[in-house]
């Protein structure tokens, strides 16, 4: 499930509005004008060149971070074990987990192959909102997703994402707790790093301290549960 719910979620980062917004707001917006970004990146031709590989995935990476918030997906997908960490464990998780999550993110979207996207309306309270869109494949499959999104300062990211009514977050939270309860967080860290080494070549472009994944490390739980 877990490799379904990646595909299918980068699938709807990068795929192409046809529709005009049902009850559009910021949080759409935000989420189109991102989605226009990428596709861009992936037109541009100086950037297709293999030469050009490491630069291209920089800047997938920036845009990633504008539509994904990954210290608070982290935090959730961690769940009750978060707030037995440390700073630095909270710090080291979450460059661990986000490196695998915008890794996963780089690999599916430079596949893209003009997968599309309805914008189906969004449901907003507060701070915090939800934008649902269709993804239409080639063979006229529609797959619901739904964005999951708070507001921070001006700007809307995504906490979780749900296909098909399964929470990405709620996903990886099993697994965690799995790991946990069987042999300690310790070894969720070793695997995590073990995923990180297994990655041929140096770590992408913008994996400076700080340069892609947000430097605020979530102090606690927010109240919305995912």
């Amino acid at each position: 499930m877990t490799r379904r719910l990646a595909l299918v979620v980068l699938m709807a980062v990068l795929a192409l509005p046809i529709a005009r917004d049902a009850a559009a707001g910021p949080p759409t917006d935000q989420l189109r004008r991102s989605i226009d970004l990428v596709l861009k990146i992936l037109s541009d031709g100086e950037l297709k060149t293999e030469a050009k590989t490491a630069q291209r995935r920089v800047t997938i990476r920036t845009v990633a971070n504008e539509i994904f918030d990954f210290g608070e997906i982290s935090q959730r997908s961690l769940g009750r074990h978060w707030q037995a960490r440390s700073p630095a464990e909270r710090a080291e998780f979450i460059r661990l987990f986000g490196d695998l999550l915008e890794h996963s993110y780089i690999t599916k979207i430079e596949g893209y192959s003009g997968e599309k996207i309805l914008y189906a309306g969004e449901l907003a309270d507060g701070d915090v909102a939800t934008v649902k869109t269709r993804i239409v494949t080639k063979q006229g499959t529609e797959i619901p997703v739904d964005y999951r999104m708070f507001r921070n300062g001006e700007r809307w990211r995504a906490y979780d994402v749900a296909i098909e009514g399964v929470s990405l977050v709620a996903n990886y939270r099993t697994q965690f707790n799995s790991i946990i309860g069987r042999a300690g967080y310790p070894d969720l860290v070793v695997r995590l790093r073990a995923k990180q080494d297994e990655r041929p070549g140096p770590r992408e472009a913008g994996r400076r301290e700080g340069a892609v994944l947000p430097t605020r490390v979530p102090p606690g739980p927010r109240t919305q549960t995912p």
